[in-house]
């Protein structure tokens, strides 16, 4: 049974910073690609961060690039989002993805989802 379970969610002031974990079993996912989502202004799964197992490319929503990275283990299935200079915008509750198509920015190609980790950015 496919299991991903997120952690490192909390309560953090603005400009700090936080470190998101997602432990993946159950199978393989050294062909999948992996995605941080969190709910858009409509409540739909917004892209945060993706990378790709295979040859580690990492892709960022424009709202987080230079400010959030995604990074993989592949011998712990775990994959990371460091979250810093947070602002109370990014607060959310963050689900971890897994999938097989592309493109990684969009939730349509996640096969895998996590429950979420709450992530509260206050002012």
């Amino acid at each position: 049974q496919v299991q991903l379970v997120e952690s490192g969610g909390g309560l953090v002031q603005a400009g700090g910073s936080l470190r998101l974990s997602c432990a993946a079993s159950g199978r393989s996912f050294s062909a999948y690609v992996m995605g941080w989502f969190r709910p858009g202004p409509g409540k739909e799964r917004e892209f945060v961060a993706g990378m790709s197992w295979c040859g580690g490319h990492t892709f960022y929503a424009d709202s987080v690039k230079g400010r959030f990275t995604i990074s993989g283990d592949n011998a712990k299935n775990t994959v990371y989002l460091q979250m810093s200079s947070l602002k109370p915008e990014d607060t959310a509750v963050y689900y971890c993805a897994a999938g097989r198509t592309i493109p990684l920015t969009m939730g349509s190609s996640y096969d895998y989802w996590g429950q979420g980790t709450q992530v509260t950015v206050s002012s």
